[in-house]
C-alpha cells in the first residue's frame, strides 16, 4: 500500500463541533478557528464536499457566525451527541455518497470528538488527514496526547498549508493564486 495522498478529485472537509460554547475556551482559539475558516475557503474554492457536526447545540450553541456565515447555504450540520462524528445520523451515509476516499479533519477537542471521528474514519475505509494546526483541545497535552493516538493509529498528519498545495498540484491550477493568498 502506498503514502496516502490528497486529490481535490477524492477528498472532502469535515469540520467537527466549533461551537459558540466550546471554542472559546480552547488553547489558541483565534488562530484554531481562522485556520479553520481557511480550510473552509479552500474547501469551497476546489469544490470539495464539506461536513460540520455539532455536538449537543441545545447546551454548547450552533457553529461560531463566521464559518456558518462563509458555508451560507451550504451550512447543513450534522447534530450528534456521540464524540465520534460518525454517529451523527445520516453523516455516514453523505460521505459514502460524496465519494470522497480522503477526509480533511478541522476541529475541537483533539483528544475526543477528533480523535474518535479519527479513529472511525480509519476503521471505515477513509484515509484521514487530521490538521494540526486547525485542530485544539482546552489543554495542550490533550491535544498532543489526542495527535499522538491518531498517528500511531493511521492518521496522515498535515498543516493547512501542506493539504492546500497537495489538493492544488500545481501552480497552474486556476485556484492556486487565490489559495496562495489566503495561506501566506
Amino acid at each position: 500500500m502506498g503514502t496516502p495522498r490528497l486529490s481535490a478529485d477524492s477528498a472532502c472537509l469535515l469540520v467537527i463541533d466549533i461551537q459558540e460554547r466550546l471554542l472559546p475556551v480552547m488553547d489558541d482559539a483565534d488562530r484554531i478557528w481562522r485556520r479553520i475558516q481557511v480550510a473552509v475557503q479552500a474547501a469551497r474554492a476546489l469544490s470539495l464536499p464539506i461536513f460540520v457536526t455539532e455536538q449537543y447545540p441545545k447546551g454548547l450553541g450552533v457553529t461560531i457566525a463566521p464559518i456558518v456565515e462563509q458555508l451560507g447555504a451550504d451550512y447543513l450540520p450534522f447534530v450528534k451527541t456521540t464524540f465520534s462524528a460518525l454517529g451523527a445520523p445520516g453523516l455516514v451515509e453523505r460521505l459514502r455518497a460524496s465519494e470522497a476516499t480522503s477526509v480533511l479533519v478541522v476541529g475541537i477537542e483533539s483528544h475526543v470528538c477528533v480523535a474518535q471521528s479519527v479513529l472511525d474514519l480509519i476503521d471505515g475505509g477513509w484515509s484521514a488527514f487530521p490538521l494540526t494546526d486547525a485542530i485544539s483541545s482546552r489543554d495542550p497535552d490533550d491535544r498532543r496526547i489526542g495527535f499522538e493516538r491518531m498517528w500511531r493509529s493511521g492518521a496522515v498528519p498535515m498543516s493547512l498549508e501542506m493539504a492546500v498545495f497537495e489538493l492544488l498540484g500545481d501552480s497552474r491550477h486556476p485556484a492556486f493564486r487565490e489559495l496562495q493568498s489566503l495561506i501566506k
